[in-house]
């Protein structure tokens, strides 16, 4: 049971850490502050909330995991390598669909209800 409450200390780290050296961890938390007082003015339905929480979520856990293979690419070599360059490009691209994915489905709940 020990080193099951531990795996959540470890979380916790890295949740920690993101936030603190994390140039995009920042402003994603920004951007996140920013649409959750903007759905709060809004007056969002629970459905639209918990659309809205989920990106989020997914948009913060997602580049957690960008910077993971940040990481352990940069551990594994500190020299260019054009498999390393792509590892990184890859992981990049799937925070940046996400990005796009979550601003289209919040304009999508947000617009109808400020210009309707």
């Amino acid at each position: 049971m020990k080193t099951f409450f531990k795996s959540f200390v470890y979380a916790w780290a890295g949740i920690i850490e993101g936030f603190v050296h994390g140039r995009n961890m920042k402003s994603h938390a920004l951007s996140a502050i920013i649409v959750m007082l903007a759905g709060w003015l809004t007056g969002l339905s629970k459905t639209e909330w918990f659309i809205i929480l989920l990106l989020i979520s997914g948009m913060m856990a997602l580049e957690l995991l960008n910077t993971a293979v940040e990481h352990v690419v940069d551990l594994v070599t500190k020299e260019y390598h054009p498999l390393a360059k792509k590892a990184k490009d890859a992981a990049a691209g799937g925070v940046l669909i996400f990005a796009i994915a979550s601003a289209i489905i919040g304009c999508l709940i947000f617009l109808p209800k400020w210009l309707g």
